[in-house]
């Protein structure tokens, strides 16, 4: 189970990684209503790196606020990787931001199918001027524990990303 406090740990390292290379984030949540926003911001000195949030829980919301286009929601569902791929793109695009992180997906109790079934969560991060990457989780347990694996992943792996840009 994913507590807040080591959510917190790692928004706070993310924190320090992005003040000391000095580095924008934006985010666009769908399924996550904004928590990894307010994860991020409950740092203090987050205004030294986090640039923005966009909570996209709608397919027009998408469509209007990150570009998303609604031909592509409707082919491919708004729980897809090409729809994630789109949202961090559109966060890029409409930040000052120099990496994005986009979550889509299905925290339940309902809403899910047979192919994808609660628990199926998209994530993509992007850095500006770069291409788009994505990957598809299956988290399990109540709606909450849903949203807080999933803020938890999305965390971990920029901090990974940027860990690792750092020692180069």
């Amino acid at each position: 189970m994913v507590k807040e406090a080591q959510l917190l740990k790692l928004a706070d390292k993310l924190g320090g990684i992005f003040w000391a290379q000095e580095k924008l984030l934006a985010v666009a949540e769908s399924c996550t209503g904004g928590l990894l926003a307010a994860i991020l911001t409950e740092i203090p000195g987050s205004s030294l790196w986090f640039d923005r949030g966009f909570v996209t829980y709608s397919n027009q919301a998408k469509s209007e606020m990150l570009g998303v286009d609604p031909n592509l929601i409707a082919e491919y569902g708004a729980v897809s990787s090409e729809t994630a791929l789109a949202m961090v793109a559109g966060a890029i695009r409409q930040s000052r931001a120099d990496y994005a992180v986009a979550i889509t997906g299905i925290a339940g109790p309902g809403g899910g199918t047979d192919h994808k079934p609660v628990g199926t969560v998209y994530i993509a991060w992007q850095a500006r001027h770069a291409q788009g990457y994505w990957e598809l989780q299956h988290f399990t347990g109540d709606r909450h524990s849903v949203r807080m694996q999933t803020v938890n992943r999305a965390l971990e792996y920029l901090v990974a990303q940027l860990v690792g840009k750092s020692a180069q």
